[in-house]
């Protein structure tokens, strides 16, 4: 009699037992959230870091189009000692020998030599690498991104900016052999939408006098 009062009882309290071990207590829940939370914030952080640090490929591609384009423009220019309207350009042998010399005298190319040349104007334009140093676009008569000889600005391309500097790179490795005025450094910068930055460098050696 005694041993069948106590089984029901037993099988009581066990259902009660399992009732007590289904689900998650409060705190199980808070910590599990935090945890959760925690994570989806890094995730998130890395996700924001590499959209900002990364460039539409279009984008890049466009800002590399516009600098190879002017880096070959400025390449395919004349490296002179005189400005090319120089009256003594074919007989110079030293920057002394001429009234307008493309190295001014030592000091910073960072504008067109003589001042009046423009990359725009079809009477007086650039005619010799040194010209384009301290050129920009939007500058000089144009409102973007323009072609030679034409200040209307190139379609699609209102975003995009362009630097170039010239600076003497002879008298050191990897020309060291060669005078400091025989070697210019040709940097061109393009920027963009998107934190776009492309920079190109090109050099142009003075091979004879007069080229």
């Amino acid at each position: 009699m005694c041993a069948n009062n106590k089984q029901p009882i037993y099988h009581q309290s066990g259902v009660t037992q399992a009732r007590r071990q289904l689900g998650v207590t409060l705190v199980e829940l808070v910590v599990f959230m935090v945890i959760v939370s925690v994570a989806l914030v890094g995730v998130l952080k890395v996700l924001d870091i590499t959209n900002r640090g990364s460039a539409d490929p279009l984008v890049r591609k466009q800002a590399l189009a516009i600098a190879e384009s002017l880096l070959l423009e400025i390449e395919q220019q004349p490296f002179t000692y005189c400005d090319p309207d120089d009256a003594s350009v074919s007989t110079a042998t030293s920057a002394a020998d001429c009234t307008n010399s493309q190295d001014k005298g030592g000091a910073a190319l960072a504008s067109p030599m003589p001042a009046s040349e423009s990359r725009y104007s079809s009477a007086d334009p650039f005619d010799n690498v040194a010209d384009y140093g301290g050129f920009t676009m939007p500058g000089g008569g144009c409102t973007g991104i323009c072609s030679p000889g034409d200040t209307t600005p190139l379609a699609g391309l209102d975003n995009y900016a362009a630097a170039v500097t010239i600076t003497r790179a002879g008298a050191a490795a990897p020309f060291a052999s060669l005078a400091s005025d025989e070697v210019l450094k040709i940097s061109v910068r393009v920027t963009g939408p998107a934190n776009t930055d492309v920079t190109l460098t090109g050099y142009r050696v003075r091979y004879a006098p007069n080229i």
